[in-house]
């Protein structure tokens, strides 16, 4: 997030000459990590920095938790414009450590990650990577690897080896991700299939 693309504190705060609660979410696994003081000095830095800023006694300060790196996602006020939620980039941790208590990170975001990840690749291809290759050659090649990797589940499958299936199913499930990808769908589509089968 750029400090040229940010809402500025005035559009998102009104009639708040002081400090403001700020609440600090892990955007991967919409964990609240925290809630701390902000106001407009905090918040400024926050934005030209990417580091999370609060107020404390002593001034302003970074804000960090267990010594994680939390990396500036986004910002957004609530509709009374006195509060303020700010999502980071946690990193990836088994466990996450908030004021809150430790809670066991939600593995599955990585899902959401990867599909981040093919869609930049698609409007910005880089040099050397897979993902923009598979994405140029057409769907017709995408099929075809998605086709060879469920081969390859249903051998790793028979063998009965976890490592090996945890492989190959991977290796599925991104190439199911590319093939959204390709058509710029989103996993939504999925993710709602499967909560209609859980019910």
């Amino acid at each position: 997030m750029s400090g040229s693309s940010a809402l500025k504190w005035d559009e998102l705060i009104q009639n708040h000459s002081g400090t403001i609660p700020a609440v600090v979410q892990d955007a991967a696994s919409k964990a609240v990590l925290g809630v701390i003081r902000m106001n407009r000095e905090a918040y400024d830095k926050t934005i030209e920095t990417g580091g999370i800023n609060r107020i404390t006694d002593a001034g302003t300060a970074l804000f960090s938790i267990d010594g994680l790196d939390l990396k500036l996602k986004n910002v957004s006020g609530n509709s009374s414009k006195d509060a303020l939620l700010i999502t980071v980039d946690a990193g990836r941790a088994d466990i996450l450590h908030t004021q809150f208590g430790d809670i066991a990170a939600d593995k599955s975001a990585v899902l959401n990650d990867v599909y981040g990840v093919i869609r930049e690749r698609k409007m910005h291809p880089p040099e050397n990577s897979y993902v923009a290759k598979k994405l140029s050659e057409g769907i017709d090649r995408i099929l075809k690897k998605v086709g060879e990797e469920a081969g390859e589940v249903i051998i790793a499958a028979k063998n009965g080896d976890p490592k090996e299936m945890g492989w190959e199913m991977a290796d599925l499930i991104f190439h199911l991700w590319l093939v959204l990808g390709f058509y710029d769908l989103s996993p939504d589509i999925v993710y709602d299939k499967l909560i209609e089968r859980r019910k």
